[in-house]
């Protein structure tokens, strides 16, 4: 791309991560073309996102940015039917078995289906001039040498064909081929790191009646020391949209007796005593498992091939029991079209990584960290990660009496304020004096 507003860019997969990034490039680039193997002129789950049948909770930070990018995007998705409520006033929270303190925390969570958000942000994406999609449509390969990617080879009906492009992005999602693409031209490939945690849900819908959970929005247990948990989100058409997980191999039956018998052992009684005894079922439910997290380094690549990006899960795929793919997808397309306002794409890739990088870590460093709580998943548990651990739960006490402990933390956790919010000294006297095991 010589010049801004010129050039072609694709993007491989036309989820989340991909319309964000198509329209941050349809500021630089004259044409954006996203390539989408599914189809995409179906309603309800797709088969490239088989989690989109589970609950899904987009983080304050992730909903911002999409509202930056799409201005209206929060009031069209709740004028489809999607509730809004501020977070611990409108919502319930439950971190080790105790209720988070009912507080103004400054955040808006939006409840909706995967589904829905997708096709909000997709009909906006899809209206910028010089946005095309073509579904049905497989990647195979890079085009280009070892040093400079100059398109992707692409198939529809068995029909390959290269297109042209002055940049691919990668946004097909932790599935992604990129590696096996990238050694093929024999160009740099990322180390991965992997935390296993053999994650099962299951899920399922239920009809909603008026003034149950004291007509709170939504409930979320936490998962306790047993490694279950569970959330109910109220969405579009007045149902809840009801999860519940187990880590390390221990996943929630699909049978209707034994999806109840587990969320009766929840850390707080709401989910199963409030919704699944109390509201009529509307579905079958359905299972998911989610067998390790997945990072792939691209920052450490010594020279990262020109003309090629990876962006949200193709870079790293977190424990969706943090929430946290949406929202750091949205993160690391702000850093692209910054990178892009900057320089254009001069140097683009190490750049990209680099001020991307800095969010994947915040988060994985977050997720993985409270996944080595469990005794059961294998990593390396330093003095600092036994030590956060320990803060952290003694944080997550605090959060039960004090308000200020309690909006601190929910910030953190939707990656609106830093983790070091949690460690300013007159934060931490209060957690630490709260927190206490003996505090009463």
């Amino acid at each position: 791309m010589s010049a801004e507003g010129s050039g072609h860019a694709v993007v491989l997969g036309a989820g989340i991560a991909g319309m964000l990034t198509a329209r941050v490039l349809s500021d630089h680039f004259a044409r954006v073309t996203l390539v989408e193997r599914d189809p995409l002129d179906e309603e309800g789950s797709r088969r490239g996102v088989p989690q989109a049948r589970h609950l899904h909770g987009l983080l304050d930070r992730g909903r911002t940015i999409m509202e930056e990018l799409y201005p209206g995007f929060t009031a069209r998705v709740a004028g489809l039917g999607a509730p809004t409520a501020e977070a611990l006033l409108g919502t319930r929270w439950y971190l080790g078995g105790l209720r988070v303190t009912p507080t103004s925390t400054g955040l808006t969570s939006l409840m909706a289906t995967r589904p829905l958000l997708e096709s909000v942000i997709r009909d906006h994406t899809l209206a910028i001039p010089g946005v095309t999609l073509r579904d049905r449509t497989t990647a195979k390969a890079l085009a280009g040498t070892a040093r400079e990617v100059t398109g992707v080879v692409v198939s529809r009906d068995d029909d390959p064909r290269t297109l042209a492009a002055d940049l691919v992005v990668d946004a097909t999602g932790r599935a992604s081929r990129a590696s096996e693409w990238l050694r093929a031209l024999e160009a740099p490939v990322p180390p991965q790191d992997r935390v296993e945690v053999d994650l099962g849900y299951a899920s399922r819908f239920y009809r909603r009646s008026p003034g149950q959970l004291d007509d709170h929005s939504s409930v979320i247990i936490s998962t306790g020391p047993n490694g279950r948990g569970g959330g109910a989100i109220r969405v579009e058409d007045d149902r809840w949209h009801v999860t519940l997980a187990g880590m390390l191999g221990d996943h929630p039956p699909t049978d209707p007796a034994g999806f109840a018998a587990f969320a009766a052992t929840l850390a707080a009684p709401d989910i199963h005593g409030i919704i699944i005894t109390a509201a009529a079922p509307l579905d079958d439910i359905v299972p998911h498992r989610f067998r390790h997290s997945i990072r792939r380094r691209y920052e450490r690549c010594d020279a990262p091939i020109d003309g090629f990006l990876a962006l949200g899960d193709a870079v790293c795929s977190f424990n969706p029991l943090y929430a946290q793919g949406m929202s750091v997808a949205a993160q690391q397309a702000l850093a692209l079209r910054d990178c892009l306002a900057a320089t254009g794409t001069k140097d683009l890739p190490a750049r990209f990584y680099a001020a991307a990088g800095r969010f994947v870590d915040v988060a994985w460093q977050m997720s993985t960290g409270s996944d080595l709580r469990y005794p059961g998943v294998v990593g390396d548990r330093t003095a600092r990660v036994r030590v956060t651990n320990a803060y952290v739960g003694a944080a997550h006490r605090a959060a039960h009496t004090d308000p200020k402990v309690a909006r601190t933390f929910l910030r953190v956790a939707n990656l609106v304020e830093p983790p070091a919010a949690l460690l300013h000294p007159a934060m931490a006297g209060r957690i630490l004096l709260r927190g206490s095991r003996n505090h009463r």
